[in-house]
């Protein structure tokens, strides 16, 4: 049976909350949140989902990035869910590139990320990961970091120009 939540728009408050972090892994209500994210992404053309976008305040995420209709270019990837995720960048080199987001539909942004990125995570197996991540990925773990820490990608635009409608959006990328 699927757990498809509704995901929680721009203004409501859990999306401006600090997750919390998560200590039982293993316990029902980790293992439901789990199965709530991976549902809810899969119902979607997203390529990352927080726990604070279906309402649930915990440092639970997942990336997940694949080509979409929103996503034209994106690369493959599996699923990854990551627990109590953190993450230092390699250097001070950024790139601006579009975003989206799930609980802001309608609207693109070119953001500013950290290329390169050193992260940690626990898995499901309550494994303790870290990996390199570059690229479209860091973005998207960026991205998803930030909605564990009460910020949505407009938080870090630089400038108001560089907001766009999707329509507008959608002309660029496909001219």
């Amino acid at each position: 049976m699927t757990d498809i939540r509704e995901i929680a728009q721009l203004g409501n408050p859990v999306l401006r909350q600090p997750a919390e972090v998560v200590t039982d892994l293993d316990s029902p209500e980790t293992q439901a949140i789990i199965k709530a994210l991976q549902d809810t992404l899969a119902s979607t053309q997203g390529v990352g989902i927080a726990a604070p976008q279906i309402s649930l305040s915990k440092q639970i995420m997942i990336i997940a990035s694949r080509p979409s209709t929103r996503y034209p270019h994106a690369p493959m990837m599996t699923p990854t869910v990551m627990i109590n995720p953190s993450f230092t960048a390699l250097s001070n080199d950024k790139e601006k590139d579009w975003e989206g987001c799930l609980s802001i539909p309608g609207i693109r942004a070119l953001v500013p990320r950290y290329k390169n990125i050193l992260v940690s995570y626990t898995d499901t197996n309550s494994i303790l990961v870290e990996t390199r991540l570059e690229g479209f990925v860091a973005r998207i773990f960026q991205h998803e970091f930030d909605h564990l820490n009460s910020k949505v990608y407009l938080d870090s635009v630089e400038e108001n120009q560089d907001i766009f409608s999707e329509s507008e959006y959608f002309k660029i990328i496909n001219a």
